[in-house]
């Protein structure tokens, strides 16, 4: 489990370089990433012959990623649309009955919960909430929905001024915080309150709250077969906020609204799932040890004995996403091996069985793993599949090959010449341990001439790439270089000690992993020294920073979101309990040594690449301090360096296409201004 997806730079060359306007070509521009697509939110019908699934793509008007519900055949591979509109339709969730799709849109300009009722194409609001809902779950006889929602708890400030004028204009008042997570990254500064479970009739109506207590009660809900009671992943311990990963599975009497643990141990204990028969609970797991890595295992307990067992106590993987069989005999999940995500079933007694080792990852910025998938009552899969040239389609599995039931982007990819990209693996100069790699070639790449090298880093740091397409390194190839992207030490899929070799040790010899792979690359001969590049963003933005304070070989660098010096990012990152907890053997006051020793910020008087950062103004994951204090160490230094600071961004700063576009094209500019 992780703690805790030729360019053309526009007539404008708004980067004031001539040498990056390209006349269009059939390879991608950056202006494509608004004609990208890619299905996610599967939900497949119990006969196996309709799948329901979120169609994805950019509007380049309003500059937002917009999606709508649509269905596909599973046999004719009609696909047909059920909503539409320049908003976001998501969370799909069929009823028990088969009668109606509930799901969430943003259509009347709040999220809300809507029903369409699948004969007569009728389709309802049925909610008109304060806040946005999150996880619809269905009753089992489809009278009735559960959610969660935020519910802000009643406050006033502990001072006000006396001696305002009637009519008079002071200034804002102070804002107090006494909240242990006050901020949160893509949310701002939080309000005080909490997220309850809700109830709302299907045929609409007011919300009824069901739950009080001063915890956040959210997550997966699952009911038990009669109807009246539900089963929830929730931390109700007293130290939820600075242990904020111990959750545990409750049980609510929806009659009596009483709660009762059926969980308890330190660690996080989430997915509850009630078997179809009503006599089992799934739930996924791990007995905390406060390192930066465990695996998820999957649990059984049986509901009337109260005994309970691990499926999973061998297998040296991360359980993922869980889903029973219809008999009850055995539950689906999905985990991630070796860049891919893989689907397996595993019975309550007996040997695993692999289903498909090909989904596909549902986020097309960067190559990480990932996806969705759903199994009719009749055992038919349907799945995300992308690979290395296309973003996610939707997919079943036919004796065990995958059969591509949509193509989402022929229209948009399909006269594209595309990088191709093949797989490396390598021994680390450190230890010989085997890292994977991927390597992404030009297109017409010719292997008797000389190209520049992109190394590309993930972040995370416990993450992983794979092969799965990626609208920033094809955006890289299609400029003419030779993109490396790898798994070093740390990175998930690998199993459990793969993970924590960094474990109090980041970063530490994943740079030799990262050098080894630059260099088995130089000795295939195609690769121009003197064109050495690297990048990467969050974790890869700490490597890239590390990377260039420890060696001189890249000719550029552009350090993306980083963290620069651990003390100061403990001490203003939104998850700050966890980080210091988790990734530290201590308070940064009691281990300052320990802190500085992986700081980057440590080995700046090293620095001479030229080196450029890159970050979100409204940053609050890796705060944009941390940029500053590189950025202005550079300086004294005298190295050549640069700041780009992107407005109204969050750490995912490609949430908006544009700025998907303006990171590669800084990036790409950096890179060619440095060129020998």
């Amino acid at each position: 489990m992780k703690k805790l997806l030729a360019l053309s730079f526009g007539s404008s060359l708004v980067l004031g370089c001539s040498n990056l306007a390209y006349a269009e070509t059939n390879t991608l521009q950056l202006q494509d990433v608004f004609n990208l697509e890619y299905a996610n939110q599967i939900d497949i019908t119990e006969d196996g012959k309709t799948v329901y699934f979120v169609r994805n793509r950019m509007d380049i008007k309003t500059d937002r990623k917009v999606g709508n519900i649509w269905s596909v055949d599973y046999k004719t591979k009609q696909m047909q649309p059920l909503t539409s509109g320049v908003h976001m339709d998501y969370s799909p969730v069929l009823s028990p009955d088969g009668q109606r799709l509930a799901f969430i849109s943003t259509r009347d300009g709040s999220s809300q919960i809507y029903i369409k009722w699948l004969k007569t194409g009728a389709m309802a609001k049925i909610s008109n909430l304060t806040a946005s809902p999150r996880a619809i779950t269905w009753s089992p006889d489809s009278n009735r929905l559960i959610f969660s929602m935020f519910v802000p708890s009643a406050t006033s400030a502990p001072v006000s001024l006396p001696g305002k004028p009637k009519g008079a204009t002071w200034a804002e008042p102070a804002k107090f915080i006494d909240d242990v997570y006050y901020r949160s990254d893509g949310g701002g500064y939080t309000q005080k309150g909490f997220s309850q479970l809700f109830s709302i009739d299907a045929n609409g109506g007011n919300a009824k709250q069901l739950t009080y207590d001063e915890f956040d009660n959210a997550g997966d809900v699952s009911f038990s077969n009669d109807g009246k009671s539900l089963y929830f992943s929730a931390n109700r311990h007293k130290n939820n906020q600075l242990k904020f990963t111990n959750n545990e599975i409750y049980k609510l009497d929806l009659a009596s609204q009483t709660i009762t643990e059926i969980t308890n141990r330190d660690g996080p204990d989430e997915q509850p799932k009630v078997s179809p028969d009503g006599r089992y609970l799934a739930y996924t797991g791990y007995h905390d040890t406060r390192t930066n890595y465990e695996n998820a295992q999957l649990y059984i307990r049986d509901l009337k004995t109260g005994n309970t067992t691990s499926l999973t106590p061998n297998f040296d993987r991360s359980v993922g996403q869980i889903k029973w069989s219809a008999n009850s005999k055995g539950v689906y999940f999905s985990y991630a091996d070796k860049g891919q995500t893989a689907l397996a079933y595993q019975p309550r007694s007996g040997k695993r069985k692999i289903i498909t080792e090909q989904i596909g990852s549902v986020a097309f910025g960067r190559p990480y793993s990932g996806g969705d998938f759903d199994v009719s009552e009749d055992g038919e899969v349907a799945f995300t599949l992308a690979d290395t040239q296309r973003p996610a389609d939707i997919a079943t599995v036919k004796r065990g090959k995958a059969q591509r039931l949509t193509t989402l982007n022929a229209d948009a990819l399909g006269d594209k010449a595309l990088a191709k990209v093949e797989e490396i693996w390598i021994k680390s100069s450190h230890d010989e341990l085997p890292i994977q790699g991927w390597v992404a070639y030009p297109p017409d790449f010719d292997s008797s001439k000389k190209y520049p090298l992109i190394l590309e880093i993930h972040g995370g740091p416990v993450a992983n790439y794979g092969p799965h397409f990626s609208a920033e390194i094809q955006l890289f190839a299609a400029k003419g270089n030779v993109v490396l992207y790898m798994n070093p030490r740390g990175s998930d899929s690998y199993g459990k000690e793969f993970a924590q070799t960094i474990h109090h040790n980041y970063p530490s010899n994943d740079f030799d992993d990262l050098m080894t792979g630059v260099d088995a690359l130089i000795e295939k001969g195609f690769i121009d020294e003197s064109k050495l590049f690297v990048t990467g963003g969050s974790g890869g933005g700490v490597l890239t920073a590390w990377i260039v304070g420890h060696t001189d070989r890249f000719t550029a660098a552009v350090v993306a979101k980083p963290v620069i010096n651990w003390i100061s990012f403990v001490l203003t990152a939104d998850f700050y309990p966890f980080f210091a907890d988790y990734w530290f053997p201590g308070k940064p006051w009691d281990h300052i040594e320990h802190y500085m020793k992986r700081s980057p910020i440590s080995y700046v008087g090293n620095v001479k690449t030229p080196t450029m950062l890159l970050t979100g103004e409204s940053d609050y994951r890796t705060p944009i301090s941390e940029t500053e204090q590189f950025y202005q160490a550079l300086k004294l230094q005298g190295v050549d360096t640069a700041m780009v600071r992107i407005p109204d961004a969050s750490h995912g700063i490609t949430a908006r296409p544009s700025n998907l576009m303006t990171k590669v094209a800084y990036i790409q500019w950096w890179f060619d201004k440095h060129t020998k």
